[in-house]
């Protein structure tokens, strides 16, 4: 207040006690604000954030608070989701990924990991182009998106292959490493020849003549005696080459087919009886006659069965001899 009682600034109205200035009081019988709205901002620094209080939104119209262009971008998203859904149902997105690959492949080859070159090692049997069509691997795979596990399940179903691994070598080549199962012989039953291991394992079906030359066992179970026909053929000594197959007969013994002549072996001492065919061969030319059958069952004797025409001829051959006079100088 100056000397005129006048005061340099307009008054303002002071707050109740404990309160903060241009607080109004409260009504009488009424508690008091405790600490007033400037108290309560400063504690509210202090309190969770959970707990503060919070300060009343400022009403902004809701086209200022889109962004610019939603509308347009949604429409355009909206027409492209369309579009992709017709290009797949109708069968377009299909007939590129079989013509060039998915859409990642295409991109992985455009970066420069395309699948150029495939190396196989461990053939035998197979062909390359076997093992890759088995493989699912043509020029439409990418290194990056090729599944080593996926062409490892794919081999491992080949059943000439015994085991397989198979490794990424950036930028652009797959290394297949294979193990294939070794034939042993083939196996005919029901008019259908399987490719089998020496165990009696069926390996494959004959498909090609690849195993045209392998050990021919015909008959049920044969495949799980095989080991015992290689053992014949090793007794049989020079007329393994004639041997054209063994057919095991009642799963007891072994008839052997030579040139289209049976030789019928005994149940027991089957390599020894081999071996007195080879000897009988060797001595009296026995498999060049006209005979369709040798049987050697019985241990003391060997049995024949003549063709038709040998068997025409001797019979000729001893009318002749009856028909001769007696005493007559031969």
């Amino acid at each position: 207040m100056d000397g005129g009682g006048r005061f340099p600034e307009p008054p303002i109205a002071a707050g109740y006690a404990g309160g903060d200035a241009g607080t109004p009081a409260p009504h009488p019988g009424t508690a008091p604000a405790w600490g007033g709205p400037a108290r309560e901002s400063r504690l509210a620094r202090y309190l969770p954030r959970f707990l503060r209080p919070r300060r009343s939104s400022v009403a902004v119209p809701i086209e200022r608070r889109m962004p610019r262009h939603l509308g347009m971008g949604l429409a355009f998203g909206f027409f492209g989701l369309v579009a992709g859904a017709g290009f797949v149902s109708g069968g377009g997105y299909a007939e590129m990924a079989a013509r060039s690959g998915t859409p990642l492949d295409m991109a992985a080859r455009a970066l420069g990991f395309g699948l150029d070159k495939v190396t196989i090692s461990g053939l035998v049997q197979l062909r390359s182009a076997e093992i890759l069509q088995a493989a699912g691997i043509d020029q439409r795979n990418s290194l990056p998106f090729l599944s080593v596990v996926d062409v490892r399940d794919r081999l491992s179903t080949v059943p000439l292959i015994g085991a397989v691994s198979v490794r990424k070598i950036y930028p652009r080549e797959l290394l297949i490493t294979l193990t294939e199962r070794e034939p042993s012989a083939l196996w005919q039953r029901n008019g259908e020849i399987a490719v089998i291991a020496a165990d009696g394992t069926v390996i494959d079906q004959m498909r090609d003549g690849r195993f045209s030359d392998l050990p021919l066992v015909v008959g049920d179970e044969a495949n799980l005696r095989t080991k015992e026909y290689l053992a014949l053929l090793e007794a049989a000594g020079p007329l393994k080459d004639r041997i054209r197959a063994g057919t095991l007969v009642s799963g007891r013994r072994w008839t052997l087919k030579l040139d289209g002549i049976d030789v019928r072996l005994p149940e027991t001492g089957a390599r020894e009886a081999v071996a007195r065919l080879v000897k009988l061969e060797a001595e009296s030319s026995l498999l060049e006659k006209d005979i369709i059958a040798v049987d050697l069952r019985l241990p003391d004797r060997v049995v024949v069965r003549l063709t038709e025409e040998g068997a025409a001829a001797r019979l000729e051959a001893q009318k002749k001899q009856q028909k001769k006079p007696k005493g007559t100088e031969t």
